[in-house]
Parts: structure tokens; C-alpha cells; sequence
């Protein structure tokens, strides 16, 4: 990383030099935050969405994701983390206070599940939109089973300040318009953060085991695994197996080439994905006895289903398709998918983290980032398995640039490489919150026992306990957190009036008349952005 290091001071340097280094703080930073709703012994809910919390459909910060009891809860973007984590808070005790005799459970890997039938698949009501939520659903389900997609994790949304594209427009003389050099700047900090972002694996992550039952429907997975316990299996070394090959992962999206080198390119082979049938999916059938069973039978539905561990977003408009809401407005942030919940912590997420999180994304986007090619996006995937499976192996190698690096000399290199960000963030603030996150993270490479997957696997062993009992006491001790908190008066009656407003949306939608099924899927998969 040492030309990295050069490039990461030449552009800072410019923005020192011009006194506008200023401009790299306050990015817009949001949370989407999932959980999956459990009983008190820890069985997977297979009630309705609490009708108190809102439409999953139309609410802005209150819904599902696969399953009908994955919660999802989304916070608006502030420009400080404390306001996103204060607002996340906030909703946690809005839905505590709406849950019954349920919780919320605490991990990232599910407990309490029996098998795919134990999994509801959520529904958004009879309106097309909802039903095309619900058949995305039953796709995925018929291609990869409903297990995988019964875990939970943190997506980090960030925006680039405005200005600070503006002035790196000017500085580095591009003849692009703005538009297209915000872009461009993106897709370079997604590119760098491929290269680097099994650093949130090692740091943060907190999957190193899974319950035995998670494999009732995949049995043959489990003679990878070693046996921790009766009703649990892990890697020893392992960070998150959430990230691992056990997930949505499977053999046609690894052979997908999305191209990151350009928003064009991007657009175009993720389409072309949206657009490619594939065999075994033709097999599954679209439509069987009058049932939707998937979308289509293309090797992805939508956008949605090809996972990565970051995305170029921009904000879309009714059923207008992601990429073409990309290719008309171009890239507004990026959602780093890679963060699984702290089960330490009630709302799954803190502020050390999430400020180091912040500047990390800035130096992948201060950094020179070449193009990348098939090559390069293999080393990044494998050493991404790598930290997820093993990531605290004394000794671990990586692949960096086509050289074999060990593991903690690479975090030490990246975690130094950030201190001038770190700095800069802290805009003299005399408490340092940047530096002070930056150097928790250096005594956690310094020591891996200090991780949260360490801590997890420890604490499981001292206590004799199984996976499944240690994340439902975990679930209930964030509960009784919550219910020994009140929430404003002021802020109860604002999620209570969303609440109903979102009901009150979703009847407007039903109420008007709908296209037949089949029409209102052509519309939307045919639309361009002519």
C-alpha cells in the first residue's frame, strides 16, 4: 500500500494546501439496522408484522426485509453519527414498546428456526408493488432457500459531502462534468474498499458460530464445520461466517462479472444479469398453476438479489429500476452491506464504530484506485473468505497486489494509513473522536482476543453455554434495557403518527386500480432511462 499511501497524501495534501480540508467532515451517514423477531424461548415469530409499527410497505424507517419477523429499522442520513445512532435508539424503544411478549434477537446468524417452512416469507399486501415484493421473495426462497436469508446484519450508508466533490473537481482539472466525476469517485472508493474491506470482517465481526439447526434444510454444509458444542458448530478462528460461503453466495453469482471500473459498466453487466436467462432457474418455472414462483427466470431478478459487499446507490422514485435511477442521476452514496450486529451492544451498532467506519470510507476514496480486472476481483473474494472463515489464525496470509502479506501487518498499515482522515475529522474537537475510535481499533489489531468474535467464542466457553442460549440471553438482556427507558412523549406520538400515516398510504395505493399482474412486471422491467 505504500504508492496507496503517496496518492492518499498527494490528494490530501491539495485539499491542505487550498485550506479546504474542511470539506471532508460532515458526510451523511445513515443506518439500516436488521434484526428478526423471536420469542421469549427464542422461536422464530410467525406473527404479522406488529400492526402498531407501521406498513412495512410504505413505512420510511419501519419494515421487513425476507421474512415477515426480519425487522428492518432505517434512520434518516445526518451529517453526525450521534444523531443517526440517537435516532436508531429511538425507534428501538418505539418497536420494544410495540413488541408483546417478543424480542428482538441480538445476533446476525438466526436462532430459533426449524427447517425453511419455519421461515415466513414477508408480505406487503395486494397492491402490485407489494406483490412484487412478496414474489421477489418466494424467488429467492425457490433458488437458495429461506434459511440464508434469516440473517440479520448492518448496513452503513454514506454520502460524500457535496462540496467535497466540487473542489475535487476543480483541483484535479476533469474535463467530466460533475455528475459523472461524482461517479467515477464512487465507484474508486468502492473498488479500494473491495480491496480492503475484510478489515470490517476481522474488526467486527461477530458471527464465529451458527446453531446446528441452521442447516436443516442444507445438511451436507455441516462437515465443514467443527462441533462446538451439541447444538453448535464454528471455525475456531473465524470473524463472520455471515460473510462466508454459506450465505446467498452460490455458484451462478460467483461467476458473475460485475464491472466496478465505471458506473457505465456497472449499469450494463448488472443489467445484462437481469436480462440472462439462466437453466436451473428455468426449471423452477415463473409461473406454475397460476402462482408466481419468481419474477422471471433470469440469474437475477432484480438488482437486489446480486450481493456484494457494497453498493453504489441513488435514490429511486416509484418502481423506477435502481440502475436506471443510477444511470439518469448518477450515485448519491453507497451502502457498506458488510457489518454484522454487536450483540454487546442493544441497538447492534456504536459510535467508535461507526466514526471509524466513516474514516475508512473516506480513505478509500482519498486513495488511488486502478481498475480492476477478473484477477483482482478473485483475490478479493478469497481474501474476504479467508478473514470470514479464519481471520484470527496466527499467521494468516493475504494476497495483497499479488504479494503474500500477514494479516495484522496489513490492519496495522490500513489503520496507519488513516490517522491523517482521523485528524482532519476531529476538526480540533479537543476530545479527538476519530482518533480516539481509530486507536480502539489498533489495540484490536494489536490483540485479537479482543475482537467481537473472540469475546463471543470465550464467553460461550466460560459459560458452557450453546450458540443459540447465548445470543437469547443476550436478546433478553436488550430488552430489559429498553423497558427500563422512556421514550419522549414528543417522539412517541411522531412514530405513532408515521405509523398511521404509513397505513393510510398503503390503503391509498390499494384503493386505486391496479394493472394486471403480468402487465405492471413488463412495465417495470422494460422501462430504460430514455
Amino acid at each position: 500500500m505504500t504508492h496507496n499511501n503517496k496518492s492518499l497524501a498527494l490528494r490530501l495534501d491539495r485539499l491542505l494546501h487550498s485550506g479546504q480540508q474542511h470539506l471532508l467532515c460532515g458526510g451523511l451517514k445513515g443506518i439500516e439496522k436488521e434484526s428478526l423477531r423471536i420469542s421469549a424461548a427464542g422461536q422464530i415469530s410467525q406473527a404479522d408484522h406488529p400492526y402498531a409499527l407501521g406498513s412495512a410497505l410504505t413505512h420510511p424507517y419501519i419494515t421487513t426485509d425476507y421474512s415477515e419477523a426480519l425487522i428492518e429499522l432505517i434512520t434518516p442520513p445526518f451529517a453526525d453519527i450521534k444523531d443517526a445512532l440517537t435516532y436508531l435508539d429511538d425507534i428501538h424503544q418505539f418497536v420494544y414498546a410495540n413488541l408483546d411478549n417478543e424480542m428482538l434477537l441480538a445476533t446476525s446468524m438466526p436462532c430459533g428456526i426449524n427447517g425453511d417452512e419455519s421461515i415466513r416469507i414477508a408480505e406487503y399486501g395486494t397492491s402490485n408493488v407489494g406483490r412484487m415484493k412478496n414474489v421477489y421473495r418466494q424467488g429467492l426462497w425457490h433458488r437458495y432457500g429461506r434459511t440464508m436469508q434469516a440473517i440479520a446484519g448492518i448496513h452503513f450508508n454514506y454520502s460524500v459531502p457535496v462540496g467535497l466533490w466540487q473542489a475535487l473537481h476543480q483541483q484535479e482539472g476533469s474535463t467530466l462534468d460533475l455528475q459523472a466525476f461524482t461517479a467515477q469517485g464512487y465507484f474508486g472508493l468502492i473498488r479500494n474498499f473491495q480491496r480492503i474491506g475484510w478489515l470490517i470482517l476481522y474488526l467486527f465481526g461477530a458471527s464465529p458460530a451458527i446453531c446446528k439447526n441452521f442447516f436443516k434444510s442444507r445438511p451436507q454444509l455441516m462437515a465443514q464445520f467443527e462441533e462446538f458444542d451439541q447444538g453448535t458448530l464454528y471455525h475456531p478462528y473465524a470473524t463472520s461466517l455471515r460473510m462466508s460461503d454459506i450465505g446467498y453466495k452460490s455458484q451462478n453469482q460467483a461467476n458473475l462479472k460485475i464491472d466496478y471500473n465505471s458506473i457505465d459498466g456497472y449499469v450494463s453487466s448488472l443489467s445484462a444479469a437481469i436480462n440472462t436467462p439462466y437453466p436451473d432457474y428455468e426449471n423452477i418455472g415463473t409461473v406454475v398453476n397460476g402462482e408466481y414462483r419468481q419474477l422471471n427466470s433470469n440469474i437475477l431478478q432484480i438488482e437486489n438479489e446480486f450481493y456484494s459487499t457494497m453498493r453504489p446507490k441513488q435514490i429511486a422514485e416509484s418502481c423506477e429500476k435502481p440502475t436506471v435511477a443510477l444511470r439518469r442521476r448518477g450515485v448519491r452514496y453507497v451502502e457498506m452491506r458488510s457489518l454484522d450486529l454487536d450483540l454487546f451492544n442493544p441497538i447492534g451498532i456504536d459510535e467508535d464504530k461507526a466514526r471509524f467506519i466513516e474514516a475508512l470510507l473516506l480513505t478509500c476514496l482519498c486513495t488511488d484506485s486502478p481498475p480492476v480486472d477478473e484477477k483482482n476481483r478473485e483475490v478479493f473474494n478469497n481474501n474476504q473468505l479467508a478473514v470470514a472463515n479464519k481471520g484470527r489464525q496466527p499467521g494468516l496470509l493475504l494476497n495483497n497486489n499479488g504479494n503474500s502479506i500477514g494479516l495484522q501487518d496489513w490492519v496495522h498499515e490500513i489503520l496507519e494509513s488513516m490517522q491523517p482522515l482521523c485528524a482532519i475529522l476531529d476538526q480540533n474537537n479537543p476530545e479527538q473522536p476519530y482518533s480516539k475510535a481509530l486507536q480502539a481499533q489498533q489495540a484490536v489489531a494489536s490483540n485479537p482476543d479482543l475482537t467481537a468474535s473472540a469475546r463471543m467464542l470465550a464467553q460461550m466457553g466460560e459459560l458452557k453455554m450453546p450458540f443459540a442460549r447465548f445470543g437469547i440471553n443476550k436478546s433478553a438482556e436488550h430488552k430489559n434495557y429498553f423497558a427500563g427507558r422512556t421514550l419522549k412523549p414528543s417522539k412517541n406520538q411522531q412514530f405513532i403518527g408515521m405509523a398511521q400515516e404509513s397505513h393510510a398510504k398503503q390503503q391509498a395505493i390499494e384503493s386505486q386500480a391496479q394493472l394486471p399482474f403480468d402487465e405492471f412486471l413488463n412495465r417495470y422491467f422494460t422501462q430504460t432511462c430514455a
